[in-house]
């Protein structure tokens, strides 16, 4: 302790002193023995700025993704059409165009009985185009009177081309009726959707796979 003189209050530490707690005792009394700082004391310091540093740059790197995810769940949706429409093959009359025409009394078949396994019909656009809803419709029409007259598309698998190339696999199940079946389609900006069939409700040597329309949804220009 000072012998004469008035005792002044420390000066402020620098953060990276406070953080680690150095500077912060007290100058200990002739004779008293310091408390150690113990080496794994250190190590815990350590290693909890590190957990923090790796949190903070996880944040920063998704938070543009978590915008972008609010803003297409409150999106007002658009119809978005392909450009170029393709398929493995075709039955006579019923080319694959027609899955995308906005008429549910046309349609797209593969001409192969049955299940139609591992054949496919797919959408390409010219321009990266971010989707965000699907609409499919199956059968040859809406009218349930048509519904028997093919088979129908159970499980399809969705494989989209991203706009930086590599390919994302989304498995879709429809249900079994008549009319639009929509699901969520969240699949950023693509450039292709291929379709390809899996199995199908109804399926006989008799019938064929029929879809009655696709139909792509994006987000509004105006929203």
């Amino acid at each position: 302790m000072p012998m004469a003189g008035e005792g002044h209050a420390p000066a402020r530490l620098p953060w990276w002193r406070r953080l680690w707690g150095s500077g912060n005792r007290e100058t200990p009394w002739a004779g008293d023995r310091p408390r150690l700082r113990r080496a794994f004391d250190r190590v815990l310091s350590w290693l909890g700025a590190a957990i923090v540093l790796a949190l903070l740059i996880v944040l920063a790197v998704n938070i543009p993704q978590g915008v972008q995810a609010t803003r297409d769940h409150f999106a007002k949706r658009a119809p978005v059409a392909p450009d170029k429409v393709t398929a493995s093959r075709s039955y006579p009359g019923h080319k694959p165009e027609l899955a995308f025409d906005k008429l549910n009394n046309t349609w797209w078949g593969p001409g192969v009985s049955q299940s139609g396994q591992g054949q496919w019909i797919e959408a390409r656009f010219d321009e990266p185009t971010r989707l965000l809803d699907l609409i499919i419709t199956p059968g040859m029409s809406t009218h349930a009177d048509q519904l028997s007259k093919s088979a129908l598309p159970h499980r399809v698998e969705a494989r989209v081309t991203p706009a930086d190339g590599r390919k994302v696999t989304r498995e879709l199940a429809l249900d079994q009726g008549t009319g639009g079946q929509r699901r969520a389609f969240r699949v950023g900006k693509v450039t292709a959707v291929r379709f390809t069939l899996e199995s199908a409700y109804q399926a006989s040597a008799s019938k064929q796979v029929a879809i009655a329309e696709i139909e792509f949804f994006g987000p509004s220009n105006a929203g």
